[in-house]
């Protein structure tokens, strides 16, 4: 084992995920030695309430380092720094002494739909141009509604925080007068002029928020502080272990996967499926509100993104109720002609977020008694790829018609060949899979280890972590085929939408008997 004295040239990294908290040690070439995986317990005390316990959280942190220094057998004396990354939408809320007041209000918990109307009458075009985003489920309306609806709990919150915050500032032993938002948040935000990097007078002003309560906004690799003596013993590492900012885990993925130029996409294939690219130039879609106009790590670029809230996680439920593996039911479509026959799916089973529509919901349309199994895994699988059309689409209209020379794919589903072929033939570009899953944990690495001086060229190191792939090129003749199907499917969704709407309006009250 190497001695206390050896030179640190490891990063200590954590995904502070919904599904759960992964770390990793990571070493100076981007190297994952060992990682750990702690499940989360999501609360949902009632139907569109989701939380998580703030003090949970934290623990998973401190838990899974300490299974990963543990499981490594690496000296303290290694580890350079700590970065983390976390979910972005979701916000919580701190007292003086850095002690939850509130829950996490998980991204995933739709009560501050209920505030989203003050927003858009205020006027959404000018919202979205100061802040990047699309009113939804984030920081701004959720603010709102603690302020509205718990408005004792609102005057006891010294300052919001995001969870990558919240878990930095704890170990770091900081108090609330020192909290920090990093700037590939402030899209979420609610309150922030995104291109000043500053929060806004206007909207504090509008919404009569309190400005005292929003943390100072800092790089993703600005050291907050080093671990305390009482965190440092339970997680394994050196008292005085720098503590980066962090950053969300969208944006960390994003950097990991080594998008640090204009030309590049990034598809994250995993429970909610994500299309990102990159660019220098801010134009906010103020037309479509369909991409979420996101700050990249590298404070000079923009990722602008769309989500299918669920994505893949329409692919998670079809396997659960055909009880088949992912093997089985790729192979499966396989064997099906790309278009399934007009069979189309509809993948928001929890409404769309980009753009918002809550009330639309999942359906397959175009099915006969041919349609099997494949057919219908197939098609979930082509959804995604025609709903990643249309936000390509989106971006050509604000940008520009780029030459994206690839997309750079990560998470479960890039392990799918099929998955990726699909999209490459619809989008027309070359997909290629990245050898790292956990792109995420790299880009918290990548500024944590920037913060401290192991990666002077942060822009550089990403684009050498990410090592793509073989390349899976785009086939013309599918590529024609895919575009009438893709303009199918966007009748398909506006079809549903209307239907939809047009169900709750005349919706007609329930008549219930008493026994």
């Amino acid at each position: 084992m190497p001695s206390d004295n050896s030179r640190p040239d490891f990063t200590v990294a954590v995904d502070l995920g919904t599904q759960g908290t992964k770390a990793a040690l990571v070493s100076a070439d981007g190297q994952l030695l060992g990682s750990a995986f702690v499940p989360s317990n999501l609360i949902r005390p009632a139907p569109g309430q989701v939380e998580q316990d703030p003090d949970e959280m934290f623990g998973s942190v401190v838990s899974a380092i300490r299974s990963v220094m543990d499981r490594t057998g690496i000296s303290p004396a290694r580890v350079a720094a700590v970065g983390i990354g976390g979910q972005m939408a979701g916000v919580l809320g701190i007292d003086a002494d850095w002690q939850a007041v509130t829950p996490y209000d998980s991204w995933l918990d739709s009560r501050c739909e209920a505030a989203m109307p003050i927003i858009r009458d205020w006027g959404e075009d000018a919202f979205i141009g100061i802040t990047g985003s699309p009113v939804t489920y984030a920081h701004g309306p959720k603010i709102l509604w603690w302020r509205r609806e718990r408005p004792e709990v609102y005057r006891a919150i010294a300052k919001f925080l995001v969870p990558s915050a919240f878990v930095a500032g704890r170990l770091a032993g900081l108090r609330a007068q020192d909290a920090f938002i990093d700037h590939t948040h402030l899209h979420f935000a609610g309150f922030a002029d995104i291109q000043r990097m500053a929060w806004s007078d206007e909207l504090l002003r509008a919404f009569g928020v309190d400005g005292a309560k929003m943390p100072a906004i800092v790089r993703p690799w600005d050291i907050v502080g080093g671990l305390t003596d009482r965190y440092a013993a339970a997680a394994g590492l050196r008292p005085g272990t720098p503590i980066a900012a962090g950053l969300g885990d969208t944006a960390a993925a994003t950097l990991g996967a080594g998008i640090a130029r204009p030309g590049l996409l990034f598809d994250v294939a995993g429970t909610a499926s994500v299309l990102s690219c990159c660019t220098a130039e801010y134009r906010p879609d103020t037309e479509g509100k369909t991409l979420i106009y996101a700050r990249s790590a590298l404070p000079e670029l923009w990722t602008p993104l769309a989500y299918i809230n669920g994505g893949g996680q329409c692919l998670a439920w079809f396997k659960r109720l055909a009880g088949a593996s992912y093997d089985e039911l790729n192979a499966l479509a396989e064997a099906v002609e790309p278009g399934c026959g007009g069979l189309t799916f509809v993948p928001h089973f929890g409404g769309r977020v980009c753009p918002n529509t809550p009330g639309l919901r999942g359906s397959w349309t175009g099915m006969a008694w041919s349609h099997e199994s494949g057919a219908l895994f197939r098609a979930i699988l082509e959804s995604v790829a025609y709903e990643y059309k249309h936000y390509l689409g989106t971006l050509e209209r604000l940008v520009g018609s780029a030459s994206y020379e690839a997309v750079h794919v990560a998470g479960g589903g890039a392990r799918s060949a099929l998955f990726n072929r699909i999209k490459a033939d619809t989008l027309g570009i070359a997909y290629r899979p990245l050898q790292a899953e956990d792109t995420a944990l790299i880009g918290a690495a990548l500024v944590a280890g920037h913060g401290v001086g192991l990666f002077p060229d942060l822009a550089g190191a990403a684009e050498r972590f990410a090592a793509p792939g073989d390349a899976i090129e785009p086939d013309a003749g599918r590529h024609r085929l895919y575009a009438a199907a893709a303009s199918r499917y966007r009748r398909a969704v506006d079809g549903m939408q209307a239907l939809y709407a047009s169900l709750n309006e005349n919706e007609e009250p329930v008549e219930t008997f008493e026994r």
